[in-house]
């Protein structure tokens, strides 16, 4: 056998060794108490669940170690919790392990006629057990089944709060689909009428841009039906100017 070869074949039978030793260790050590867990950071929730969220994290992310950390075993123990969309984790070896939370945000309360409030996400996800308080209201017939809204009218005005820029959201009392296809009531001022749920963006835009003018004081409501060319009506005619008499 020519030297290279023979060197080929022990530096293979090296690594084939080595690797034979080191898989056993590899295995070992991902289950051994040198990186087990023994703190739980929890980040990125709020709300009336958080406490419950963290409790169930906390629990299941100790029965881990650093070297060997299970997100999908994190996420069943949080299934029960429909405002988390999802979590990542970053570990600090040897015992320390941080859970961020991607957590799904209320935009809108679904209220049926008995006041019965469910949370909603912008998405049609129902987040039940979620905090309903000051939250736009979309009123409904009865609580609606299921884990996510199905098409529909009630989908529409929430997918149109979905869009709201946050602060504005904050303002809306509730929303509803009236002649003029979507609308949206303003606490304390106009409605706003979207009409249908394209270029919901560039609507809630012209919206927000048409309520900061002060021209628009007073107005009862927005036409936003052509992003482009809003429109505020209702306004109350100025005082005509009479010269003072002297």
């Amino acid at each position: 056998m020519a030297p290279f070869a023979r060197r080929r074949t022990r530096v293979v039978l090296g690594i084939t060794v080595l690797l034979v030793v080191l898989a056993p260790l590899a295995l070992w050590l991902r289950s051994s108490s040198l990186v087990r867990v023994e703190t739980v950071t929890v980040k990125g929730i709020e709300g009336p669940q958080a406490e419950q969220i963290r409790r169930a994290l906390v629990a299941e992310g100790m029965d881990m170690t650093t070297f060997n950390v299970r997100e999908n075993a994190l996420l069943g123990a949080v299934s029960q919790y429909p405002v988390v969309r999802s979590l990542r984790t970053e570990t600090d070896f040897p015992h320390g392990l941080r859970i961020v939370i991607n957590a799904y945000e209320p935009v809108a309360a679904l209220r049926t006629s008995g006041g019965n409030a469910t949370a909603v996400a912008g998405d049609g996800t129902l987040l039940r057990g979620a905090t309903t308080r000051d939250l736009p209201i979309v009123g409904v017939r009865s609580t609606p089944g299921g884990s996510r809204l199905a098409r529909g009218e009630t989908l529409g005005a929430v997918r149109l709060l979905g869009a709201a820029p946050r602060a504005l959201r904050a303002r809306i009392d509730r929303v509803y689909r009236g002649p003029r296809g979507l609308a949206a009531t303003v606490a304390g001022g106009p409605k706003l009428y979207f009409g249908g749920a394209a270029q919901l963006k560039a609507k809630w835009g012209a919206a927000a841009a048409v309520l900061a003018h002060r021209t628009s004081r007073g107005a009862s409501y927005v036409d936003l039906r052509v992003p482009e060319r809003p429109v505020a009506g209702g306004l109350q005619p100025r005082p005509a100017y009479t010269e003072p008499q002297l």
